[in-house]
């Protein structure tokens, strides 16, 4: 049997009756660590115990630490009956006893769990802090190596609840706190430290803003409490924009976005993704932020129309997606191998064709939208052809196909039949699309980047021509060459 027991947020005084007698009854005692104001209980009382500090100091992250003792407790119960024994109440912020649980049950091993009194209620009555509700725990070590950010992944975005930050154990995790809170709070928030909760003589609570925290006094009993923000200093996050969209759309709201539906929002998405692009390519990191916050407010505005039909929600459309996400990446997430990009396509689509099942003739092709905008939608065909093999063997040869397509066109011009010199145009283009993805060449991005500079040559040139006092409609070819090769020359 496996007895879990609580040794109480502080002093042995604060544990309870049954987790005292549990301890002393003990045959074979784990503690989490002995850095615990109560065990000098187990010391007065005689009885003998195997802390797990070593484990700490000698494993390299918190994960290793918490599955080492974990085992450590399973060896020992393998021998018979074993008492674990970890601050505070068991079943409250406490992740090896979580562990220890789930592999109890897996080794069919009995469980008893003693409890007392957590951490929490002599942390709040410190701080006199009458029932804060809603009241969020959060565990300072999982911050720790964060590198998305709070405010779209997590529950440190939600800032109109008030939060209990515990194991903040000293500088790096108060840092690691500090940075994670600080995407949705001023640095000015003031917040309270609170050190050794309901031991005497050496309880203490700071107040002090955010960004103070990493040089705050911490140690093992140090907890943090955040206070909600008040409405008007709050950060806006993704569930706000959520509200203000039903807003909008509900009694009440915007005649204008009342009477959208998804086609005439069809346009809209497409701009606000071109819009984005443009950014990138200006390199215009702040124009960039704004556009991308044009483009999810495009993604909301459907799923909120979606809501009102009874067709799917934003939450169905994040849920679809991570699980799209995890499912692909087994390379990630599971335990598949990708050792390189290539890998990691291939594996994708091999994905993907598992996921549409033993549809009957199915094409390469499949998955390529209609709607896409012709050059990309090339591009996609072009590369899924390959795929299956039917490509030409090298780029050379590629050339040579456009030497016969260019010979067609000039055949098609001689004939006046605009259908056909359509055609063979047509046939022209998509092979110098295979040329460019046989060269690794995104053949979008090279005509973007070619009218960009033929913009700014032709800008050059109108320039030229206003200062020399004519009007380009009153030049020859020639003269526009030459003004065009000067142009060319100051890039």
């Amino acid at each position: 049997m496996i007895r879990i027991v609580g040794l109480g947020p502080s002093v042995p005084e604060a544990m309870s009756v049954a987790a005292r007698d549990a301890l002393r009854a003990a045959t074979c005692l784990i503690l989490r660590t002995e850095r615990h104001p109560s065990v000098a209980f187990l010391r007065d009382e005689g009885v003998p115990y195997t802390p797990c500090d070593d484990l700490y100091e000698t494993l390299p992250d918190f994960d290793a630490v918490y599955s080492a003792i974990v085992e450590r407790v399973l060896q020992a119960a393998s021998s018979g009956d074993v008492t674990y024994a970890v601050p505070g109440h068991p079943c409250l912020a406490e992740d090896t006893v979580r562990r220890l649980v789930g592999a109890a049950r897996d080794h069919d091993h009995e469980l008893v769990i003693v409890g007392s009194e957590s951490f929490v209620e002599p942390t709040l009555a410190a701080a006199r802090l009458i029932g804060p509700e809603p009241l969020l725990l959060v565990d300072a070590l999982t911050l720790s190596g964060v590198a998305i950010p709070a405010a779209c992944t997590n529950h440190l975005a939600t800032t109109d609840a008030a939060m209990l930050i515990y194991q903040v154990h000293d500088a790096a995790a108060a840092a690691a706190v500090k940075l994670a809170l600080l995407e949705t709070r001023p640095d000015d928030h003031e917040i309270l430290v609170i050190r050794a909760a309901g031991v005497p003589g050496h309880e203490a609570v700071e107040a002090m803003p955010l960004h103070l925290l990493d040089r705050a006094r911490t140690d093992h009993l140090t907890s943090v409490y955040v206070p909600p923000l008040p409405p008007e200093r709050r950060t806006r996050t993704f569930p706000d924009l959520v509200e203000v969209m039903a807003r909008l759309r509900g009694e009440g709201g915007c005649p204008w976005d009342r009477e959208q539906d998804h086609r005439t929002l069809r346009k809209w998405l497409i701009e606000e993704c071109y819009e984005a692009i443009e950014a990138i390519d200006n390199d215009d990191l702040g124009g960039l932020c704004e556009e991308l916050g044009d483009v999810l407010l495009q993604i909301v505005f459907h799923a909120q129309v979606a809501t009102e039909e009874g067709a799917f929600t934003i939450a169905d459309v994040i849920g679809e997606i991570v699980t799209k996400l995890v499912r692909r990446h087994p390379h990630v997430f599971g335990d598949g191998n990708a050792d390189n990009p290539e890998a990691v396509v291939r594996n994708w689509e091999a994905i993907k064709k598992a996921e549409k099942g033993d549809r009957e003739a199915e094409s390469a092709l499949d998955g390529v939208p209609i709607a896409l905008p012709a050059l990309t939608r090339a591009n996609e065909i072009s590369a899924k052809a390959a795929r299956v093999g039917f490509d030409w063997p090298d780029a050379l040869s590629v050339l040579d196909k456009i030497a016969e397509e260019t010979a067609e066109v000039r055949h098609a011009l001689a004939t006046g039949d605009r259908t056909h010199v359509a055609h063979e145009i047509g046939d022209l283009l998509f092979a110098i699309v295979n040329l460019a993805r046989w060269a690794g060449v995104d053949t979008e991005e090279a005509l973007r980047d070619m009218l960009r500079r033929f913009a700014r040559r032709f800008r050059d040139v109108e320039a030229q021509a206003a200062a020399m006092g004519r009007p380009l409609g009153d030049m020859t070819i020639g003269e526009m060459d030459e003004l065009w090769e000067r142009a060319k020359s100051v890039e």
